[in-house]
């Protein structure tokens, strides 16, 4: 046994441990620590298992790979302070993961695609965001070939931008004056109660709709992204979102009810009801929380299937709490770039999902 596995296998033995405590039993499929990927490619008689990743720059991802002698970026988190060994193999590589694909495509609401990713799953570029930890997890426990698609771009709030088709218009109290906020494809965000609504270029949801059209058409034209597909599923959602709702008092008093509606019209606009949905809360804000980002971390903890508020969620609805995972900085500056945060949340993101996915095959 070399150095590096030794070290590996006291690392493994260490993390089994720590899981007992933390991981749900329902769970023991899934390990506390990752193997090195095998190289292999899936069994592509199998329908290719799409996860759709969505939400603003949270999902997007802006943690540096950088350099060993660089606190905080990737390279120094796997390389001085040996996590992740996954992500490397014996010569000190990046690994690749063959039987998951990863693709990230964006534009600005119902504008032009343009493709960021396609390739196995490995390490490239200058950032990373937390689809590194979810393939990795979600692939180890799939015996399908696995798509990560992220569809997205930042800056985006649930309550305008993304908010989803059939949400109704509404009206909120601020300072003595009542504001008309948009439903779906109307614009602008809000007017005065009892005047006309002068709309711009923009209207509510024209970033859903943008994104979840990019989103199929990847998905129409599989065998470019997934070599040699023929057919895919739908598996499961992630979202990691609310950083621009936090900043309206009205989109933060709306959020759960949009976020519910939100999980039930993404498995209805791709015919996916049995999709599995895995939320995560903001890095920075801690239970207990007042003001707009207690309302919606407390909105994406209410959609948690284990806490019994949705009965339709149990099962298939998961909420990541960020706050211990997260290094330092908040959303609104990316987290200062912290790889570690967006490793963290995503393996959690990824270790919720194949909960889920374990317990409904079980």
């Amino acid at each position: 046994m070399t150095p590096r596995n030794r070290i590996r296998t006291v690392l493994t033995l260490a993390a089994v441990a720590i899981a007992a405590l933390t991981l749900p039993s329902a769970s023991k499929e899934i390990p506390a620590q990752l193997p090195d990927p095998d190289g292999k490619a899936a069994d592509m008689s199998k329908p290719v298992q799409a996860y759709i990743l969505l939400g603003q720059s949270n999902i997007l991802g802006f943690g540096k790979i950088g350099a060993a002698d660089k606190p905080g970026s990737l390279t120094h988190a796997v390389k001085e302070k040996k996590k992740y060994p996954y992500l490397v193999d014996d010569a000190g590589n990046w690994t690749v993961r063959k039987d998951v694909r990863n693709v990230r495509v964006m534009g600005s609401g119902t504008g032009s695609m343009k493709v960021f990713n396609n390739e196995w799953m490995t390490i490239k570029g200058r950032n990373i965001g937390p689809e590194i930890g979810i393939g990795h997890y979600v692939g180890h426990v799939t015996d399908a070939p696995v798509l990560i698609l992220k569809s997205c771009i930042g800056n985006r709030s649930l309550g305008w931008d993304l908010l989803p088709p059939g949400s109704p218009s509404f009206e909120f109290e601020e300072k003595g004056t009542v504001w008309h906020y948009a439903g779906y494809k109307e614009s602008p965000l809000r007017w005065e109660k009892g005047t006309e609504p002068k709309p711009i270029g923009w209207y509510a949801g024209m970033q859903y709709d943008g994104d979840i059209a990019r989103a199929k058409k990847v998905l129409a034209e599989l065998d470019k992204y997934y070599p040699g597909a023929k057919k895919y599923e739908i598996a499961g959602f992630f979202w990691w979102q609310g950083d621009k709702d936090r900043y309206n008092a009205a989109h933060a008093g709306r959020y759960e009810q949009n976020l519910v509606h939100l999980i039930k019209t993404l498995r209805k606009d791709f015919d996916a009801p049995n999709a599995k949905f895995v939320c995560a809360t903001l890095g920075q804000t801690a239970k207990g929380a007042e003001g707009t980002e207690g309302q919606i971390l407390e909105a994406q903890l209410a959609v948690d299937g284990k806490n019994g508020k949705y009965p339709e969620f149990k099962g298939n609805v998961a909420t990541v709490y960020s706050k211990p995972l997260c290094h330092g900085g908040a959303s609104n500056s990316h987290y200062g770039g912290n790889a570690e945060t967006y490793m963290d949340i995503g393996e959690a993101m990824g270790r919720a999902m194949a909960d889920l996915l374990i317990k409904d095959k079980k």
